[in-house]
């Protein structure tokens, strides 16, 4: 599919947006206008947005139009509009976490990444949903439905940052803040086409903290490379509140974004080295990809990291508790209300014994040793963001059967990033023939969140990422 352009101020990138407003050729109260016109129009057919506060987002964008006015922005993102996944605090927005069980009170504070865009000046929308308490990688919640693909309304656009990627990709708010303790930005990032990085997890501080504890990132979900380095550079920039955050201020992640990968040591895993079954259209678009990277002057290798079955029983050990966990804090019965999924995910992760955790937490740190010896050789890692590409809303598996029982079983290439903490992305690669995203992953060293953004940025210099000018159905 080519490339487009768009004179609609909501279908632009923030990087756009602010060079028109520097210029004075657009003003940021017609940026949130569009955007929330685009809401308007659109979020009653894909449910990217489960709350949205108009009056203030309006309020917000006049305030940064004054001041562009004046020659005197307020920071880096002045004006440009935003939306939060709703399980990060927002000040006067509700925290619902896609769940029956929580309250609808308005929150009292600003987690660190929503007070460091604020700080900016972006402007925030609302809270995208997300199925409950995130607990899967599909796009559905009792509280608020079904989130559904922009590409095709059929299929779920993957999750657990569900709402964020319709959002993004349709043009419903420039810049959105996702999280990810299994692949739930690069899931559905993969599925729907849009940019996502989760970035190495200390980097990006969080509050409260989360009951997955390190597995959780924050990271961005933008409409090109560019947004998301811009974006990183602001929310990664140090907050007292979370105990695990780097303590330095974060660097430029827009600087040297242009250099390329030439010369980089870029290993290529179709497979993480485990049966895995990628489909056909999946796998041609990948490898495809790869040879871009080849070709743009990359020494490119097929290599597997060392990557063992008991990861996936490290991973178990701390998701299933996880989910426990946060049930157990609330009054209301969970089997009344909540996705019956998760009430049994939970009942799982009750079982699991203490002996199992101390046995995940020494998995995590053999595996961190692999890695680390693996990214002594490369560069960078890459591989399929997921084998297949987004099949129907509502399914917790795809209907065709073979894909093993839980999620995990179709989503095999992103959770060992959790446990190792890297920085890892999903970029767009290319469409299968029936017209659906396909995701490639960039995986750096711990640390190296400006070589993946700078890895993603060469290949979309050569293929620029596409979106959808409105919801499409069969």
């Amino acid at each position: 599919m080519p490339a487009q352009t768009s004179t609609d101020p909501a279908q632009m990138p923030a990087s756009e947006l602010l060079a028109l407003y520097r210029r004075k050729a657009l003003s940021p109260l017609e940026a949130v206008e569009a955007t929330l016109a685009r809401i308007a129009r659109f979020n009653p057919l894909v449910n990217a947005y489960c709350h949205v506060d108009t009056e203030r987002a309006l309020a917000a964008a006049r305030a940064a139009e004054a001041r562009w006015l004046t020659g005197n922005p307020q920071g880096l993102l002045d004006g440009v509009p935003f939306g939060v996944k709703d399980n990060i605090a927002v000040a006067g927005m509700p925290l619902r976490f896609g769940s029956r069980l929580t309250a609808s009170a308005a929150q009292a504070f600003d987690a660190p990444a929503v007070a460091r865009l604020k700080e900016q000046g972006a402007v925030p929308l609302g809270k995208t949903a997300m199925p409950e308490f995130g607990w899967k990688a599909t796009s559905d919640s009792p509280l608020t439905g079904i989130t559904r693909n922009p590409w095709n309304t059929r299929m779920t656009t993957g999750g657990s940052s569900a709402g964020a990627v319709a959002a993004v990709t349709l043009g419903l708010g420039a810049l959105q803040l996702g999280t990810d303790g299994g692949g739930s930005i690069r899931i559905p990032a993969g599925f729907t086409g849009c940019y996502g990085l989760k970035p190495t997890r200390a980097r990006v501080p969080a509050f409260p903290a989360s009951a997955l504890g390190t597995l959780a990132h924050h990271g961005p979900l933008t409409r090109t490379v560019t947004d998301a380095a811009l974006m990183l550079t602001i929310i990664a920039q140090p907050d007292a509140r979370d105990v695990y955050a780097w303590i330095d201020g974060a660097p430029d992640y827009c600087g040297g974004l242009e250099d390329g990968v030439a010369g980089l040591r870029v290993a290529f895993s179709p497979s993480l080295g485990r049966r895995v079954q990628v489909e056909p259209d999946v796998a041609e678009q990948v490898a495809t990809a790869v040879n871009t990277f080849a070709g743009l002057g990359a020494n490119v290798e097929l290599a597997d990291p060392d990557i063992g079955e008991e990861t996936l029983a490290a991973w178990n050990a701390i998701w299933w508790p996880g989910m426990a966990y946060q049930l157990a804090l609330l009054q209301k019965d969970p089997a009344a209300v909540s996705d019956p999924g998760l009430v049994a995910a939970a009942e799982r992760g009750r079982h699991v014994k203490a002996v199992e955790l101390i046995g995940a937490a020494l998995t995590r740190a053999e595996l961190h040793h692999r890695m680390a010896r693996f990214f002594a050789s490369y560069d960078l890692l890459l591989t399929p963001t997921l084998p297949l590409a987004a099949f129907e809303a509502a399914h917790l598996l795809p209907p065709a059967g073979a894909w093993g029982e839980y999620w995990t079983d179709w989503a095999p290439f992103s959770y060992p990033f959790n446990l190792t903490q890297q920085p890892a992305a999903s970029l767009p690669c290319g469409f299968t023939r029936a017209g659906l995203p396909v995701g490639l992953q960039v995986v750096g060293a711990i640390g190296r969140d400006d070589l993946v953004l700078r890895a993603s940025r060469a290949f979309e210099a050569c293929h620029p990422f596409v979106m959808p000018e409105r919801p499409r159905s069969t």
